[in-house]
């Protein structure tokens, strides 16, 4: 099973793949970690399109989260099973962000590389409520839905997110 996560900075992307993984044990790559090395810098887009391909070419079955558009999209696309769309409202993926800060704040979160610090910033904010969601994003989705619509399932409300984990679990 191959499977693709992607969806609004905020909306559960890293804990639905790592509950799908580790009910699964499919192997799972966050983005995040691909696209940040320690102290939040960041790789190259060509580093990144390397260690991409290399996860890609190494195994039969997997998860990967995470949007990072530019980096082997259609293949991840292509390949995909199935692909899980989360687009959630702008105020409960803010909530969701503030909540994740103060857990791991001073600490790095599981799903990112280590070195980077959980943080929130004004530009993060803008991000999760206009920046990360401009029409050319949402079109992205929206094509990927129509595109690709027997493989597609697409998650506004966490109650959604639920009932399709009740559903991969019965499966």
């Amino acid at each position: 099973m191959k499977i693709v996560i992607l969806g609004y900075s905020g909306s559960g992307k890293s804990s639905l793949a790592r509950c799908l993984s580790q009910e699964s044990g499919i192997p799972l790559l966050h983005l995040d970690q691909v696209h940040h090395m320690e102290n939040w810098q960041e790789r190259k887009l060509e580093e990144e399109t390397e260690i991409l391909k290399t996860f890609l070419d190494q195994h039969d079955s997997w998860i990967i989260e995470g949007n990072y558009f530019q980096v082997l999209l259609e293949r991840r696309l292509e390949e995909a099973d199935l692909i899980v769309e989360l687009l959630l409202p702008r105020i409960q993926t803010l909530y969701r962000v503030i909540k994740r800060y103060c857990q791991y704040r001073g600490r790095t979160r599981p799903d990112m590389t280590a070195g980077c610090q959980e943080k929130i910033d004004w530009e993060f904010v803008k991000w999760i409520l206009w920046s990360g969601r401009t029409k050319e994003k949402r079109h992205v989705y929206c094509r990927i839905v129509k595109t690709y619509d027997d493989k597609v399932t697409v998650c506004y409300r966490q109650k959604h997110i639920e009932k399709f984990k009740q559903t991969f679990s019965n499966h």
